[in-house]
């Protein structure tokens, strides 16, 4: 129902469908279209955006690393064209060399006019990304505002970034 929306969404830990292909895993994010010439436009189009996809495209999708698995996730979720993507701790779990790739990819996508809700525990690259952000501790929003104002508050550079 969510894609039908016009909502993407990107599950925690980069979850694909492991005994399908890559590409099969892509046909599945666009299942709300029944136009198979678009499809194949947004294959490529997520193929130059995350190349590692072009390459392995018949490969299972449970062979590739974790961070190629969330490449994978994010590229499915953006074969419905979502107007808003959800991304659930885009970097968990991942080297940092691709945690820098994944927010390099999430600011391609943010150029595109793609809303994005980030839920994310890496507050600094968060932020860098971000228009806005939202502090949630013990149930409750306890902060928000730009994030600019957000990286540069001396409460959240103690408290979460360790300054």
């Amino acid at each position: 129902m969510h894609a039908k929306m016009g909502i993407g969404y990107v599950p925690e830990g980069g979850r694909v469908f492991n005994k399908l292909t890559l590409r099969e895993n892509l046909e599945m994010g666009a299942f709300v279209k029944r136009n198979q010439l678009q499809s194949d436009k947004d294959i490529q189009m997520v193929s130059e955006m995350f190349p590692i996809l072009r390459d392995r495209q018949e490969s299972l999708a449970g062979t590739p690393s974790g961070g190629e698995r969330q490449m994978l996730s994010i590229a499915r979720s953006l074969m419905s064209n979502p107007e808003l993507l959800l991304l659930d701790e885009p970097s968990l779990g991942l080297a940092p060399l691709i945690v820098h790739e994944i927010y390099e990819k999430i600011g391609e996508i943010r150029e595109k006019r793609v809303t994005i809700l980030l839920v994310e525990q890496n507050v600094k690259r968060a932020l860098g990304v971000a228009d806005r952000g939202y502090v949630y501790a013990v149930g409750r929003i306890s902060l928000a505002g730009s994030a600019s104002n957000l990286l540069a508050n001396q409460e959240i550079q103690k408290t979460f970034l360790g300054e």
